[in-house]
């Protein structure tokens, strides 16, 4: 069970960061209690990512806004650009099904189409003006909160969803509702620990926020997959980054 739970964190870092992780050629990845796992620690993968990207903000404050730049970008760059990505293949997918073309095709194709890099690089600029003004403002905790509570969320897209991605139902198979409801309680009290009930209620609103934009898109798609988890992802961080901004 250790060492479930030990490769489990180890993929979970390896999958959704560009963080360094290596794997002996002995280990089962396919296993469905590692896949349990993997989810489990997705959350914590966020609060990482995070909390790096506040330690960077503090080593290069004497910098300003350029330095609260640099920072707002790492965050970013420490999970590969991956769900930013994601975000260019489904707005190629929706604007192609205008035209009645398969979407599912479109977002399998290796390259993309203007409408989703204007809507990329468009996210992406909102997103690190949001973080560099957390950090100019001293709210630097809040980037950890909205960086879990966003991956709380597709958590519970997991439990709700069908998918049309082999990988993604077997990561659903083995998220079991016992290990569902114990990620839920655990990372709901590491977010009041952080910065008590707002960040609950920050939580509470991105599941939601989550749960609208992944069916909206579905509606739009006509599926889900792992770009439509991705882009879901991206939607609900600039939503909640948004509303700290306007209500704390």
């Amino acid at each position: 069970m250790l060492k479930d739970i030990y490769l489990g964190l180890k993929l979970s870092v390896s999958y959704f960061s560009i963080l360094p992780i290596r794997f002996k050629e002995s280990d089962d990845l396919t296993k469905s209690d590692i896949l349990k796992f993997m989810l489990l620690f997705f959350p914590f993968v966020g609060a990482v990512l995070g909390y790096l990207t506040i330690f960077a903000f503090g080593v290069l404050e004497s910098l300003h806004w350029y330095g609260a730049l640099i920072a707002a970008v790492l965050y970013m760059w420490l999970y590969g650009f991956l769900h930013t990505e994601a975000v260019i293949d489904v707005a190629d997918a929706i604007y192609a099904s205008h035209s009645s073309k398969d979407a599912y095709e479109i977002i399998k194709e290796p390259t993309v189409g203007a409408m989703g890099v204007l809507w990329g690089v468009s996210l992406l600029i909102v997103k690190i003006a949001s973080i560099v003004y957390l950090f100019l403002t001293k709210k630097y905790l809040f980037l950890v909160v909205v960086a879990i509570s966003s991956r709380v969320g597709l958590l519970v897209l997991f439990r709700v969803l069908e998918f049309r991605s082999k990988f993604l139902e077997s990561l659903k198979a083995s998220f079991d509702r016992k290990i569902f409801w114990f990620a839920t309680a655990l990372y709901t009290l590491i977010l009041y620990n952080i910065a008590g009930l707002q960040a609950v209620i920050l939580l509470l609103f991105m599941v939601l926020i989550s749960f609208f934009v992944a069916k909206y898109i579905i509606y739009r798609l006509g599926f889900a997959n792992g770009d439509v988890m991705g882009t879901t992802l991206e939607f609900a961080e600039v939503i909640g980054l948004t509303g700290v901004i306007l209500c704390l």
